[in-house]
């Protein structure tokens, strides 16, 4: 019996396709709308989208203006056992609704506010659910959080590699050294300290880092967006977001004209400090209107995409992709088991190793066997996740739990938009899942109003923080 069981986990983890992930792409794909099944969509055939955690940790210390958080979120205490238990019966509807494997985010307030032990066991538990978890913080940590949560009481790594997203801009409020920033380029030291951070680790623990910088846009800092992606591009971050502002959240924190600002306008900001074209149809990412990406590499002061849009062979290797490789899980797979997969799958389609083979030497020659010997190699990609107005998404979530869809040309959009959504949030208690901008537009403010009463402060607080003392003003 333990020789049959042995080999049937070896052929299980030796198959190219886990059927159970392809089973909920197939789903997946069958929910978006006809505006989102594209040829560069990813959504169903790749991924089954992003996860957020949400009424875990609300609270935070800093102040941000914008922010996407309702009005009572600072009233709820942290509470580990709580978080991790929120964690774990999350993740759990996701594992059953949404397959074997996705990119989860632990997200809330500021993820350091938890005791590292607590926050520990919610990437653990998001793991062992089969997802790959990302930690989203303001990044006014230090180095000893970071060591005491990728240490165990033993001293020894109980996780092997972590996950961060850090925000930062000019207009949060209350970070140590800065407590208010006059433009972007005075937080270049800040953003590099926080990469330097998992530089430490990885080198003094072996603990792999994947590092993230997020980053809310609005006409104050617009014209900056440039000089932040060329100033940090070499700082170690994958991936930088950039999130125009919406009117979501607590409004007594909007303070600017937020439909100023266009998603093309920010998409240009960024080309313009990446000092290239990015073509964000070629991988699409749910609705081009919510999400753009574009994935590619730098080879010394110079980007590179993966794929050039422009290249029909380019767009051939991308549907060979996608119609090859869509159900391998890439991310968080061991690298000599995923050499095996990728080789099996080779081994049974040879135009796979044909396409590869031209798209290695058109690399070559676009950017030079020369530079790619001798500069560094560094795979960024440069995201913008446009949140929707709450006042749009209320009517439009509440026809589409009719069913109906809006004779209103915006409405109906937002509805397009959230029927495809990318970023998606559980609730366990009904067994439903809905997209981030439903639960920030209409159910975080009674959820937090909720958790005030299940985790209120102490009576007796302590002395008021500077960031907490930034918010009275700016409120």
């Amino acid at each position: 019996m333990r020789l049959r069981a042995t080999a049937s986990a070896l052929i299980s983890a030796l198959r190219p396709g886990d059927p159970e992930f392809a089973a909920a792409l197939a789903r997946r794909w069958a929910e978006l709308p006809e505006t989102a099944r594209t040829k560069g969509q990813v959504l169903g055939r790749h991924a089954v989208g992003c996860e957020g955690t949400h009424g875990v940790f609300p609270r935070c210390n800093l102040a941000c203006t914008p922010c996407y958080h309702s009005r009572d979120a600072n009233q709820v205490r942290v509470d580990g056992p709580h978080t991790v238990a929120q964690v774990k019966a999350q993740l759990a509807l996701f594992r059953r609704l949404r397959g074997p494997r996705a990119h989860a985010q632990l997200i809330g307030g500021e993820v350091s506010l938890l005791d590292p032990d607590d926050h520990a066991a919610a990437l653990q538990a998001m793991r062992r659910h089969g997802r790959e978890p990302m930690s989203f913080t303001h990044g006014d940590i230090d180095y000893d959080y970071l060591r005491r949560l990728v240490l165990g009481p033993d001293g020894r790594p109980r996780l092997r590699r972590v996950s961060f997203a850090a925000h930062f801009d000019m207009l949060m409020f209350g970070r140590r050294g800065i407590p208010g920033p006059e433009n972007e380029a005075s937080l270049n030291p800040y953003r590099e300290q926080f990469a330097r951070l998992f530089a430490r680790l990885r080198r003094e623990h072996g603990v792999r880092c994947f590092l993230a910088h997020n980053m809310t846009v609005t006409p104050a800092n617009l014209a900056q967006v440039a000089g932040v992606v060329a100033d940090c591009a070499a700082m170690g971050y994958g991936m930088f977001s950039f999130q125009p502002a919406a009117f979501v959240g607590d409004e007594r924190r909007w303070h600017e004209p937020y439909r100023d600002v266009t998603g093309d306008q920010v998409w240009a900001q960024i080309e313009r400090g990446v000092g290239a074209r990015l073509d964000y149809r070629l991988f699409e990412h749910g609705d081009v209107r919510c999400n753009r990406v574009a994935y590619g590499f730098w080879a010394g002061d110079t980007w590179y995409p993966v794929l050039d849009g422009a290249d029909p062979r380019d767009l051939a290797v991308r549907d060979g992709f996608l119609r090859y490789f869509g159900p391998v899980n890439f991310t968080g797979t061991p690298p000599g088991l995923l050499a095996v997969r990728l080789s099996l799958i080779a081994a049974r389609h040879p135009r796979v190793l044909v396409l590869a083979a031209g798209w290695a030497a058109r690399v070559v020659r676009r950017v030079g066997l020369r530079r790619l010997l001798t500069r560094r190699v560094r795979p960024v990609s440069y995201v913008m996740h446009q949140f929707m107005d709450a006042v749009d998404v209320a009517p439009a979530w509440q026809l589409m739990q009719r069913g109906e869809t809006s004779p209103d040309p915006r409405i109906r959009a937002t509805q397009e938009r959230l029927a495809a959504c990318h970023y998606a949030m559980a609730h366990p208690e009904d067994g439903t899942l809905v997209p981030a901008c439903v639960q920030h537009c209409l159910l975080d403010p009674q959820e937090n109003r909720d958790l005030r009463v299940l985790l209120p402060l102490p009576t007796v607080r302590p002395r008021r923080l500077l960031s907490d003392q930034i918010a009275s003003y700016l409120i």
